[in-house]
């Protein structure tokens, strides 16, 4: 009796998966470089911990779109800040879609559950500036697994 052995892969449906526009004035989700605060890449060192998202421009007050069709999966507090020095920027929101699930932070949402379809308006980039002058400000794209999410970029 012959045996045959079947190997089958397994693929993501978020393979080939790209983000599209995040930030009004920002068309090619340019990353945020070094500047006087640090660095906005994945895995970049900040204050003896690691950066565990990419930094994508976004001007304070600009508006922020859906980079594909997501779901909202509810709103989220950045830091846990009890002094409350930070909390002109301490919002963002949580999404899925195209098979990922990930977080926006520094973002107003504009609702924080339903759908949203690719480049339709999800809310505003909170005023970076007025906490951390001189920083490029950001949006902060953060995998839920914190992966690394370059590769969609």
């Amino acid at each position: 009796m012959r045996r045959f052995v079947v190997l089958m892969a397994l693929l993501c449906v978020c393979d080939g998966v790209q983000f599209g526009q995040l930030c009004s004035g920002n068309p090619t989700n340019t990353r945020r470089g070094s500047d006087p605060k640090g660095q906005g890449h994945y895995g970049a060192r900040r204050n003896g911990r690691t950066h565990q998202g990419l930094d994508i421009v976004c001007s304070d007050g600009s508006v922020v779109y859906a980079p594909f069709d997501v779901t909202l999966q509810g709103s989220l507090i950045v830091y846990n800040d009890p002094q409350q020095e930070k909390a002109a920027i301490n919002k963002g929101i949580n999404l899925r879609g195209e098979g990922l699930c990930f977080k926006l932070f520094y973002v107003q949402p504009d609702q924080t559950s339903g759908t949203v379809r690719k480049g339709q308006r999800i809310g505003v980039m909170l005023p970076m500036q007025s906490v951390y002058p001189g920083i490029t400000s950001h949006v902060h794209v953060q995998m839920c697994d914190r992966t690394d999410p370059t590769k969609y970029f």
